[in-house]
């Protein structure tokens, strides 16, 4: 499909826009997007027509029910503070839950990488499943919380290096699994690095990430309106899909380096508060 430069510039802007402000009224907003997303589980009569082979299926699965169930009923329970039947959505497994949710998301394309002959690709999306702040760890404060502030947040305090390595390696992944749709993934991953910069919080990507994601596979399980806006299957290009998983490796050695330190460093304060 011959689609001209101002149309893929005008419709990815729009995009990231709408995915902009649609993250800063989920956040805002806890109750309509625990609906929003119970919601839209009930479209899956429509998935069958929209979604081919194991990989689409499985994605849109994994993250369209831990957005509505994991995220949306661990927002509403911590946030305001509910006693009941909500006091399942209190405990700690509900956080590790969606640490393994987003581990699990990782792991899939990963494993696609290694499928696809992508090694260097791969290698970064073991080092990121390896380098996910865990829930509770030595040294460290707890890593995820559901915030009991308005707006009642999900915060996961990723730092600024974690997220930029994973949006560079998600977007080579993307690039290469289906190039038709890399434009529009772009967005959502743009949205989602820009998101905690713009609120200077980088503890909110993993949030920005849930709901761009999920918008983002959930109109692309009903109906698809990417092939005709922002069609990139001419961008498609196997050396530079090769190369940017070199790079993409590049720079995982300082960030790795960086985060083993890191750890070390955290235990080591551990143990002395310990002996203390």
């Amino acid at each position: 499909m011959d689609i001209p430069i101002w149309q893929y510039a005008l419709s990815m802007t729009i995009y990231i826009v709408i995915l902009l402000l649609m993250v800063e009224g989920m956040r805002k907003n806890h109750r309509f997007a625990f609906v929003f997303w119970i919601a839209a589980l009930f479209t899956f009569p429509l998935w069958s027509h929209n979604l081919d082979g194991w990989f689409r299926w499985a994605k849109t699965l994994s993250v369209l029910i831990p957005t509505a169930l994991l995220v949306g009923f661990g927002r509403v329970a911590n946030y305001e503070d509910r006693q009941g039947f909500w006091k399942f959505f209190k405990k700690d497994w509900i956080l590790w839950a969606v640490y393994g949710v987003l581990f699990l998301n990782i792991a899939e394309a990963t494993l696609k990488d290694f499928e696809a002959g992508l090694i260097p690709n791969a290698i970064v999306g073991v080092v990121l499943c390896i380098s996910i702040p865990l829930v509770y760890a030595k040294g460290q404060k707890q890593a995820w919380v559901f915030s009991k502030e308005k707006p009642g947040d999900l915060l996961a305090y990723t730092t600024a290096g974690w997220n930029f390595l994973y949006t560079t390696w998600n977007l080579a992944f993307v690039f290469g699994e289906n190039a038709g749709f890399f434009a529009s993934s772009f967005c959502i991953l743009v949205a989602a690095e820009l998101y905690p910069i713009i609120k200077k919080r980088p503890e909110l990507y993993v949030t920005a990430r849930v709901y761009t994601l999920a918008l983002h596979i959930l109109i692309r399980a009903t109906y698809d309106i990417f092939t005709p806006t922002m069609d990139s299957s001419a961008w498609a290009n196997p050396t530079a899909l090769v190369y940017w998983g070199w790079i993409n490796l590049a720079i995982a050695v300082p960030f790795t380096i960086v985060w083993i330190r890191n750890v070390i460093k955290r235990r080591k304060n551990a143990d002395l508060k310990i002996a203390a």
